[in-house]
């Protein structure tokens, strides 16, 4: 087993030979952003080896060979006699080649001779015996990458669409898809702004919500907001979002920002909004996290609105974090937080989803050289993981459309958000990468904060946990596990429509939205996953709302005046307005 606390992370003197094994691991993750090679290397010749000696599936394969070709010559044979056809195969419409164009020849050929060809390369790596899961999985996602590159939507030549658009602007869009081109190129290399940035300015137009910066140290700062009501809930809410993205995430455009709603609700809001990391924060890791953010927070919290209780509340891994100091201090026998809400968080990685394609021992060897090479895990190298993951939405339609097209995707505010990333610690993203993803630690009682082991089943306090129905990053059936893994009183668990992001953000503003939502007592029985979504009903309408009805019931002590912004006498000095310097940092 791979400790959590990797010594090499940690600034240990390393053997000159193995410097020397680092350096290259190093270059390779360069040239190939960061995937391992080596691991696509054994699973296509687990694949391989077993499929030239498995003669039924040979068999099978030239039959599905030959049958596609027999079904691509039938077609292309109605399509020559100008009758238009849709290309798509029956029951499966692909929305690449939905429009009136792609049912002409010789457009339509191509698209069904796409289709023909990944559906084919798909069901030939598929169902070999004795091919390790995971190893099926990354051959199926590789040939996914190469099917989405390959599509015939990419390109002028094949594409119907581009090329009337072109002959309707006489080249203009090609002229204009060129100049974008050559933008984001020239945005690439020099670290410049995206055009989103350029239309959502942050202390603009997104993250506007007032309030002040009251407690700064060198890993993060507390932002308090501003009361909009008379009187708020006497208990405060402290939020703590991911560090691998800037927490306005919550706070977009006020009809988006969930920080604004809860203040109008009448919630003491405070944020954290985590610093964005430098070459000299290679060596900060879990514990410091844990140390200086939660715990600092949450001492904060205390000092300006003592003798209260908190609402702790967790987005993405950072909810991770929260559950991680939660069960410290569950441990201490501090008592301090109310109740705890986890936005798309996981506490089990047992199943992370398609994101356990990128964590491997060989992966993460190469993503620890490239670390301790720089010091820091750049966002775009997350990023491009994020990408791979959604190709076609996230890279290839875009590309098409602004580059071929000449379109550029109107801006909103998510888009925004989702273009400002930041960096990691090189130690601290390798204690997660290994003590969460691959070795699952904090489910099997081995994770440690400051230096002794912790248990998620010390934590006894309520507990409301959102999954989102089609999370790519935290599957909502892994998000689910929560409620094996802790001895909260009362587990709540909501499932929402959308995805990671944009179904976390969906307020009232968003009225085609539908949840559902079950809360499961101490003593009663708990469910699995698939009788939970069986047994529980849909609620039309943003899920929100009903969070602030289980907020408001487990809150004590009523209605009361307003804090006062910071507590100069105990440290807590309001030093600067919201949204603050951190959030600022490229």
């Amino acid at each position: 087993m791979v400790d959590q606390q990797k010594g090499e992370v940690a600034g240990a003197t390393p053997d000159p030979l193995e410097t020397v094994d680092r350096e290259f691991r190093a270059m390779m993750a360069r040239m190939t952003g960061g995937i391992s090679t080596q691991d696509y290397g054994a699973a296509f010749a687990d694949w391989w080896l077993h499929f030239i000696s498995s003669p039924s599936k040979q068999l099978e394969a030239h039959q599905k060979a030959v049958k596609s070709a027999l079904d691509l010559w039938m077609f292309t044979t109605q399509a020559m006699q100008g009758q238009p056809l849709p290309p798509n195969d029956p029951g499966h419409r692909d929305q690449r080649f939905a429009g009136d164009a792609w049912q002409l020849f010789p457009f339509n050929v191509y698209a069904r001779a796409y289709q023909n060809g990944a559906k084919f390369l798909q069901e030939t790596v598929s169902g070999v015996d004795g091919v390790q899961d995971r190893n099926e999985q990354m051959m199926g996602f590789a040939l996914q990458q190469f099917a989405e590159a390959v599509s015939p939507a990419n390109y002028p030549a094949s594409n119907p669409e581009v090329i009337q658009k072109t002959l309707e602007e006489k080249g203009a869009n090609l002229a204009r898809g060129w100049q974008h081109f050559l933008e984001d190129m020239e945005r690439t290399v020099n670290g410049g702004a995206t055009p989103a940035a350029d239309t959502y300015r942050v202390g603009e137009q997104i993250a506007v919500t007032p309030g002040k910066v009251v407690y700064r140290n060198d890993l993060m700062e507390l932002i308090q907001y501003s009361p909009s009501t008379p009187d708020v809930h006497a208990e405060p809410v402290l939020i703590v979002p991911a560090w691998i993205m800037k927490y306005y995430i919550l706070d977009l455009s006020p009809k988006n920002s969930m920080v604004k709603w809860l203040v109008d609700s009448g919630h003491t809001v405070f944020m954290i909004s985590w610093k964005n990391p430098s070459v000299s924060d290679r060596d900060v890791g879990m514990d410091d996290y844990v140390r200086k953010g939660v715990y600092a927070a949450l001492d904060a919290v205390n000092a300006i609105v003592p003798d209260r209780k908190v609402h702790a509340v967790g987005y993405c891994i950072g909810g991770t974090l929260l559950t991680i100091a939660a069960a410290a201090l569950a441990r201490k026998g501090d008592e301090r937080i109310r109740d705890i809400t986890l936005f798309a968080a996981q506490t089990d990685f047992s199943e992370p989803g398609e994101l356990s394609l990128f964590i491997s021992p060989s992966q993460l060897a190469m993503l620890e050289a490239l670390m301790l090479k720089e010091g820091v895990l750049d966002s775009s190298k997350m990023g491009a993981a994020f990408a791979m993951l959604r190709a076609h939405d996230l890279l290839w339609q875009p590309a098409v459309n602004a580059y071929l097209k000449g379109e550029r995707a109107a801006m909103i505010d998510l888009m925004a958000w989702n273009a400002d990333g930041t960096r990691m610690p090189a130690r601290m993203h390798t204690e997660y990468l290994y003590g969460l993803y691959l070795n699952n630690d904090l489910s099997h009682d081995r994770f440690k904060v400051e230096g002794e082991v912790i248990h998620l089943s010390d934590i006894r306090v309520p507990m409301f946990v959102v999954g989102t129905e089609t999370d790519h990053v935290a599957p909502w059936k892994s998000v689910f596990k929560a409620d094996r893994c802790t001895a909260s009183s009362e587990f709540t668990f909501l499932l929402t429509s959308g995805g990671h992001n944009a179904g976390i953000i969906s307020g009232p503003a968003h009225p085609k939205r539908r949840h559902r939502v079950r809360t499961r007592k101490a003593g009663e029985p708990r469910l699995t996953a698939d009788a939970w979504l069986e047994s529980t009903e849909v609620t039309q309408g943003s899920w929100w709302p009903t969070w602030g009805q289980w907020l408001e019931a487990h809150t004590e002590g009523g209605r009361v005046a307003p804090p006062p912004m910071g507590a100069p006498e105990k440290g807590c000095v309001p030093i600067a307005d919201a949204p603050g310097e951190y959030v600022r940092q490229r």
